[in-house]
């Protein structure tokens, strides 16, 4: 009896305790990838939502055309551009098709090198709420001709964007994107 109550209690404990961070590479193949990553975040959606157009606040200058994160910017509307800009070039890394306030943005992207392979990308993060916090879920979708060995890009593209699903995530709560110095 004392073993089953252990054991009630150690699932009520597991119910009760913040998901940990996920991420993995859902499917992959020649032809196209999917990659999710996800956080539950002591923080209201419209919080989360509201830093997501900061990206020259979280995401990685070392994953930039200029160098310079502080280049990026994001409009979060229908038709806003993810855009990179700085003295000597510009780059529209994508478009938002979908922009629901506190729920979902979704952009049209081929990231990075993805873009010259002429890819399809859809990059979407989702905010569900649960409880006083909120489960984000960064998904992002890739296909091509099978040509485009996109199976192989899939390791290297989950890298990038789980470096940059950190650094949103540590930005929200901590009000910074670096991880703390050892």
């Amino acid at each position: 009896m004392a073993y089953l109550l252990r054991i009630a209690l150690c699932l009520l404990l597991a119910a009760a305790a913040p998901a940990a961070a996920h991420a993995e590479i859902n499917a992959a193949a020649s032809d196209g990838f999917l990659i999710v990553h996800s956080a539950r975040i002591d923080a209201a959606p419209a919080r989360i939502y509201a830093l997501l157009p900061a990206i020259g606040r979280w995401w990685s200058s070392s994953h930039t055309y200029s160098g310079d994160a502080a280049n990026l910017t994001l409009d979060p509307e229908a038709g806003g551009c993810f855009c990179e800009r700085w003295k000597d070039g510009s780059i529209a890394h994508g478009r938002v098709i979908l922009a629901l306030r506190d729920q979902l943005l979704r952009i049209d992207t081929a990231l990075g090198p993805l873009q010259s392979k002429a890819v399809t990308g859809v990059l979407s993060f989702q905010l569900v709420p649960d409880g006083k916090a909120t489960v984000l879920t960064l998904a992002y979708r890739a296909n091509g001709a099978s040509a485009s060995a996109l199976d192989k890009d899939a390791p290297a593209v989950d890298r990038v964007l789980g470096e940059q699903f950190a650094r949103f995530v540590r930005l929200v709560e901590t009000g910074k994107p670096d991880p703390p110095a050892p």
